[in-house]
């Protein structure tokens, strides 16, 4: 293990999270609520921290892959231990284990929150809370890959460490200029989110958040009401359509860039996810149309929930725990599915359940006629043994984390559902999940350990399992 190499790039992200911290210093010293010292006792040890690290001298030895997948591992972590300081320091949370619950559900684009009453925060420590969902959403490697240079080997490394989705490919062949086109299109459609919310009437400070929320699939609220609270069509409206937006690859608008239309336009991730969609949305309006008071108002509610889910956003207007047992079991199904690979969103993604189905075909075809030469084809291109081999392991060691990431929560002594969907919303990165822990309710109920425990469980989903357990494997360390 390139050990020098590891703690330079360490301190380089330590700099850039602390340069990340600015904006929400400024606010906070802006409306004067409070909270700059908070900010300002983290950043500047933080700061020389980072800058010693970054200052080790490095070897001439190449980076492996074991090292991307540490570096990534250990980055988020510690950007999470940093990031949740001037939570705790600011005195919105009971005890430092809360502030790193909130904080890793930040980065991780979770949105799963302890606080009943998120608007009892300052302005400083709320936008630093809602912006480490856009800092997350994209990736805060990629990020970093962006601002400082490193390496083309190396940043690759990084990237396929911290991309999801079942490959990480590059848009262009050098991966700083990948990253600044990945970032370039995230920002102009956070920025055009932005311009329309305040269009439509929602104050700037919350426009800003909830656009962050959006863009990243988080979904912190500045205020317990959530997106229902602005009483607006319009913007339940433009917030469930840009859910959708962010929530298919990122390669697909570079292809646009490119005016490779037929391209964008033909990819079978999109067209499954979208159907999907459509599909989900008709069912549950159809099963809540007693609920919601008329088939207008259940197509409503039901479009916005299925977007905020299926992107792993976790925004809701409506109590969906109050919903008929099918349009919450279709609400916990689409939780494990997610979005597609390459975006913004969280769980098992589109692509890779494509892939598991088209093999449980194979499979079955096999059977029937085992001469037969029959291959996994996405796209129309045939899906190589490697993407199929990892899908298939990734598929396994998911369920059986999710059994016993459930078995040690369930030590707090609640009920299964609450348990279960905690344990799914935590690994998918969702946010609510359903009974104690929907989405009228929070996270508080568990123990200060089992938080803990859920914050490991959801930097394990962010980084779809194997940089976390390579991180605490034995053999990762050696030499």
């Amino acid at each position: 293990m390139n050990r020098r190499k590891i703690i330079s790039i360490l301190g380089k992200i330590i700099l850039v999270e602390v340069l990340l911290m600015i904006p929400a210093l400024l606010i906070s010293l802006a409306y004067q609520d409070g909270d700059a010292g908070a900010f300002l006792f983290t950043m500047v040890p933080a700061g020389i921290i980072g800058f010693l690290m970054n200052r080790t001298r490095q070897s001439e030895r190449r980076m492996s892959s074991r090292d991307g997948y540490f570096i990534v591992a250990a980055a988020w972590i510690v950007i999470s231990l940093i990031g949740a300081v001037p939570l705790y320091l600011g005195g919105g949370f009971p005890s430092y284990w809360n502030a790193l619950f909130e904080i890793v559900s930040g980065f991780t684009t979770t949105g799963a929150s302890i606080l009943a009453k998120p608007e009892a925060l300052g302005h400083g420590i709320l936008f630093w809370r809602s912006f480490t969902h856009w800092i997350g959403g994209m990736g805060v490697l990629v990020f970093v890959l962006m601002v400082m240079p490193m390496e083309n080997d190396n940043s690759m490394h990084l990237v396929r460490a911290e991309v999801p989705g079942p490959t990480a490919g590059k848009l262009v062949p050098r991966m700083r200029t990948t990253s600044m086109i990945l970032y370039g299109i995230y920002t102009v459609m956070t920025l055009i989110l932005i311009g329309l919310l305040c269009l439509l009437g929602m104050p700037m400070f919350d426009s800003f958040c909830i656009a962050f929320g959006t863009a990243g699939t988080g979904g912190f609220g500045v205020t317990a009401a959530g997106i229902g609270g602005y009483n607006s069509l319009a913007i339940e409206i433009v917030v469930g359509i840009f859910m959708l937006l962010f929530g298919i690859n990122f390669n697909v608008y570079h292809l646009l860039l490119l005016r490779k239309f037929k391209d964008a336009f033909s990819t079978e991730e999109v067209k499954v996810f979208l159907g999907i969609v459509a599909a989900s949305t008709i069912a549950i309006a159809i099963n809540i149309v007693n609920f919601a008071g008329g088939i207008g108002n259940a197509l409503r509610q039901a479009f916005f929930q299925v977007s905020s889910i299926i992107t792993t956003t976790g925004f809701a207007t409506v109590d969906y725990e109050q919903w008929p047992e099918f349009a919450k079991h279709t609400i916990v199904l689409l939780m494990v599915i997610g979005a597609c690979a390459g975006s913004t969103g969280g769980g098992m993604k589109i692509s890779r359940v494509i892939i598991l189905v088209k093999s449980f075909i194979q499979e079955i075809r096999q059977i029937i006629n085992p001469k037969e030469i029959v291959t996994v084809r996405l796209n129309g291109k045939p899906v190589d043994k490697k993407t199929l081999e990892s899908t298939r392991i990734y598929a396994a060691v998911y369920l059986i984390l999710v059994c016993v990431f459930t078995l040690i929560v369930s030590l707090d002594g609640y009920d299964l559902t609450t348990n279960l969907t905690a344990v799914l919303s935590c690994f998918n990165n969702i946010g609510p999940g359903l009974h104690l822990v929907g989405p009228a309710a929070n996270f508080s109920i568990f123990s200060d350990w089992v938080q803990v425990v859920l914050s490991f469980v959801m930097l394990t989903g962010r980084l779809e399992i194997f940089p976390m357990f390579l991180l605490l494997a034995k053999s990762a360390h050696d030499r």
